[in-house]
């Protein structure tokens, strides 16, 4: 597999004001919003895929690279120092942003740390990496929970593919005395379709395809499968494609994130009618 040696990519989204929707009447001269249970799980979920593929991502770069017995005291730069512990039968690969906010190549500030444990090499087909956090964040978004991924080789280079096991959160709150979590937990698969061979991260797409539960800040729950697989590519700050069938607090919807192009729209299918959804990054 290829190395990806290059700047971190992350991007986040921020909640814009709350408005009131009426699943039962909707109007039809009107965006959903990002604050209601309508329109704002579209958003909760591109924030938190995106960045758990990031996540991923950078873990990768640094593993793949620095695995085994090797140690290296910078990644990304000057933003995180990346060492290897493989004294043991559990290998660990630590990247460590530092306490404080750190503005790395892709413009984001990260500070915390990222843990990877693992057995044997880190390339092994098969290989599970548990992925943890220690007061890890991004733009002062913090990330909490495990991402477990396996790797998968096909017989065609390139064609690399992952199971991941999800099961962590994001407070999109920029105020510590007002959490608001947004939950992921699911099993899907991660394929990367482009950039594996480019030396870059900038460029690299990965299809999502599988099951996943969304609880939003105000705790109601959202069930997604995904019936057309999402795109997340690192160098756009939103899914960029893919549908979903969601069923939980308000109903069964379908989300469509649109057709490969970077923007911040979004569909929510309520019956028969779309509502647009804007999302900010």
């Amino acid at each position: 597999m290829h190395s990806k040696l290059n700047y971190v990519k992350g991007a986040f989204f921020t909640v814009i004001s709350m408005l009131l929707f009426s699943a039962c009447h909707p109007d039809t001269s009107s965006n959903l919003a990002n604050g209601d249970d309508n329109g704002g799980y579209a958003s909760d979920a591109s924030r938190i895929e995106w960045a758990n593929n990031d996540i991923i991502s950078i873990a990768d770069a640094a593993g793949f690279t620095y695995n085994g017995a090797y140690m290296r005291t910078t990644y990304d730069g000057v933003c995180a120092r990346v060492a290897t512990d493989t004294t043991y039968a559990n290998h660990t690969l630590t990247i460590y942003f530092g306490n404080t906010d750190c503005v790395c190549l892709d413009g984001k500030k990260r500070r915390g740390t990222i843990i990877v444990t693992y057995n044997g090499l880190y390339s092994d087909s098969g290989q599970l990496h548990t992925i943890s956090f220690d007061h890890y964040f991004i733009n002062d978004n913090q990330i909490t929970g495990t991402i477990k991924t396996s790797r998968v080789d096909t017989t065609i280079t390139g064609n690399w593919y992952y199971n991941v096991y999800v099961n962590d959160s994001m407070n999109i709150s920029q105020d510590p005395q007002n959490s608001q979590i947004v939950g992921w937990s699911g099993t899907l698969v991660r394929k990367w379709v482009t950039g594996y061979a480019s030396g870059t991260r900038a460029d690299d797409v990965f299809s999502i395809s599988g099951f996943a539960t969304l609880t939003r800040p105000n705790g109601h729950i959202f069930n997604f499968a995904i019936a057309t697989p999402l795109q997340a590519a690192l160098g756009c700050d939103y899914l960029r494609s893919g549908v979903v069938n969601v069923n939980g607090y308000t109903g069964s919807h379908r989300l469509d994130y649109g057709s490969g192009g970077c923007d911040a729209g979004a569909t929510v299918y309520i019956g028969v009618n779309g509502y647009p959804v804007t999302m900010i990054p």
